[in-house]
Order: structure tokens, then C-alpha cells, then sequence
């Protein structure tokens, strides 16, 4: 291959990137808005999810839905970082409200109570939990949640069903 067709074929590859990206954009803010409370941290987060898809993405298999494929990715960047980062973050600084948008605008229509409660039981939930019930509010089916955390089917039948109890059980949402 000639400098140039390899040129040629790296920018092609970068358009369509470009382009799969802003158009599936809004779940790379949503994975950061679940996993990052302060806004810098939100847009560090973001970026780096947004690098990783660049590098994973000569891997990226197009008879599979882009958007199954960029959560996959965007979660479990977002559930290492959240590592790294440790859970001091989340349990030791208050949620900035007026630079938070809220991980579930967007998602949810209802009264702000509800939708500021839904986000305060996610936030207490571990990563694996956190991911899966964000997948949940966007209405994803049981299949494609199983394939982008990795999970059986079974498993996250499972998982969700345990989700319901824990907010069933949760006074926050129960007077």
C-alpha cells in the first residue's frame, strides 16, 4: 500500500468514526453524567471514553450495532475510571446541582423528586449495577444488555429483578 492510499484510508476511517460518534454522541455524556459527579470530572470522563472508542474502533465489528458496541466500551471506561479514581469522590464531595445535568435527563419525564431520587439511588449503586440500570432506563433489551456488560441473559434477568426489589425497597421512593 502507498503512503497516500494509506492516508486516504486512515481518513476515511476517521470520517466514519466522526460520524458513528455524533450521532451516538448523547451516550457518552449519559455514561459520564452516571460515573463522574463534578463537571470536569464528567468532561475528563467523556474524553477519555471518546479515545478509547478511536482506538478500539479498527476492531469494531459494522454487522453489530454501532451503538451496542460504544456502550460496552463507554461503561467499562467509565466503570475502570471510576476505579482509579476510587469511591472517595462519590461518597466524600457534594453533587455540584447546578453544573450536573442529571445522568437521567433525557431518559425519564416526571416530576424533578423522582428523577433527583432515581439519580441518588444510582449513585449509590456499585458500577456493575449502575451500568446495568442505565441500559434499563433506556428501555434496552435484556439480549443487548447481556452482550454489552458481558452478562448472560439469565444473569441479567437476574440482576434486574434484584434492581426492583432495592427500589421497592428504598424509602426515598416510598414516602
Amino acid at each position: 500500500m502507498t503512503r497516500t492510499m494509506a492516508f486516504t484510508a486512515v481518513g476515511s476511517q476517521r470520517e466514519r468514526f466522526g460520524e458513528l460518534l455524533e450521532r451516538h454522541r448523547k451516550i457518552v455524556f449519559k455514561v459520564a453524567n452516571s460515573y463522574a459527579n463534578l463537571a470536569e470530572d464528567r468532561a475528563d470522563l467523556a474524553q477519555e471514553i471518546s479515545a478509547q472508542l478511536w482506538r478500539a474502533f479498527p476492531a469494531y465489528d459494522g454487522s453489530r450495532p454501532f451503538s451496542t458496541w460504544m456502550y460496552r466500551i463507554a461503561l467499562n471506561v467509565a466503570i475502570s475510571h471510576l476505579r482509579r479514581t476510587g469511591h472517595r469522590a462519590l461518597h466524600t464531595l457534594p453533587l455540584d446541582e447546578s453544573a450536573h445535568e442529571g445522568a437521567l435527563v433525557g431518559i425519564i419525564a416526571g416530576p424533578d423528586e423522582r428523577v433527583r431520587a432515581l439519580e441518588a439511588f444510582m449513585e449509590r449503586l456499585e458500577p456493575l449495577n449502575r451500568a446495568l440500570f442505565l441500559l434499563v432506563l433506556e428501555e434496552r433489551a435484556y439480549r443487548e444488555i447481556a452482550e454489552i456488560l458481558g452478562l448472560s441473559e439469565t444473569n441479567v434477568a437476574t440482576r434486574i429483578s434484584r434492581l426492583k426489589q432495592r427500589i421497592r425497597n428504598d424509602t426515598s421512593f416510598n414516602g
